[in-house]
């Protein structure tokens, strides 16, 4: 999606790209947000000869990460966030790239994020009147938004500890590796995102005044905290990891015992009934008509006391 919003003492408007090439943007602030898979829209960005080289190619770059660089007479800022459209980001966080300079924002996404549509409600309702404004708005709805994702991240593996006994451990496991997986995805980008909030903040742009500086001061901090809550996910996913294999051991172990005290009585009473019923001379009152309960009582005073001296050395109870 491609348009463009111009910003001037009489209010401000959404116009396209089309008029932006036509030269209708007499405006204090202009932003114009590309769509990266637009051919027409990086044909436009490649005519900027104002943007340096490097910044060009930051722009339009596949892979990237977070960052700020001040180059020239502007900015390179390069942020993450949560995308629309999860199903269809490879990344856990889709990227948004951006060039600022005074009175201008170029922003490129290749893939939507969600803090686009509450960025482009804040320009239509005049709180956002230049550079700063645009890019401290965004790092705010960025950290809004990916902030309870983090919480439930941690939600997610205290409800495991508290149902590890009742729960089951196959399911369990999916879970806690899935927490795991997500939470080092999200650090991935959230722990630089911090180091390029923080030197945005720090930067000695004309565009940015106090009130921006505090606002990305605030989300460099969330973005610290989120990066040490993510960070603690991922270490508690580990431990859990090994106290589920441990009990998942432990059941084994439980069962296999289970079948062994199970073998152990029916030995002697299958070598019993083995030995009895061979097909042979001389078993003893065979002819006797209380000989097979009395076999019977004999196996049963076997099995019980194999099964009381398990029981006195406690194996039945594991």
């Amino acid at each position: 999606m491609t348009f463009a919003w111009i910003v001037n003492k009489a209010g401000q408007r959404r116009i396209t790209l089309e008029d932006v090439c036509a030269g209708k943007t007499d405006a204090d602030f202009l932003w114009v947000h590309l769509d990266g898979r637009d051919p027409a829209a990086l044909a436009w960005l490649e005519r900027q000869s104002e943007i340096p080289e490097v910044a060009h190619r930051a722009l339009i770059a596949q892979e990237t990460r977070p960052r700020t660089e001040a180059m020239e007479q502007g900015a390179l800022v390069n942020l993450r966030g949560l995308g629309a459209t999860p199903e269809d980001d490879p990344d856990a966080l889709v990227s948004i790239r951006i060039w600022a300079e005074k009175g201008r924002v170029i922003s490129v996404c290749i893939r939507t994020p969600l803090a686009l549509e509450p960025l482009c409600h804040e320009v239509s309702t005049g709180k956002i009147r230049d550079p700063g404004d645009l890019i401290s708005t965004l790092a705010t709805l960025i950290t809004n938004g990916l902030d309870p994702d983090v919480a439930e991240l941690g939600d997610t593996l205290d409800d495991c500890e508290v149902e590890l006994e009742d729960r089951s451990i196959y399911a369990m496991r999916r879970e806690v590796a899935k927490a795991r997986s997500q939470a080092i995805s999200y650090r991935r980008f959230v722990s630089p995102q911090r180091q390029a909030l923080e030197r945005l903040s720090t930067l000695g742009a004309d565009w940015l005044d106090e009130h921006d500086r505090m606002h990305l001061r605030e989300a460099a901090d969330r973005c610290a905290r989120m990066a040490e809550e993510l960070e603690a996910v991922r270490e508690r996913a580990a431990l859990m990891h090994e106290q589920l294999t441990d009990l998942r051991a432990e059941q084994m172990d439980a069962r296999a015992l289970l079948i062994a005290i199970v073998a152990l009585i029916f030995l002697p009473l299958t070598f019993l009934t083995g030995l009895l019923g061979m097909n042979v001379q001389g078993i003893p009152y065979h002819d006797e008509p209380w000989a097979f309960w009395g076999v019977v009582g004999v196996c049963a005073l076997v099995a019980f006391g194999i099964s009381a001296y398990f029981a006195t050395i406690h194996w039945l109870k594991n």
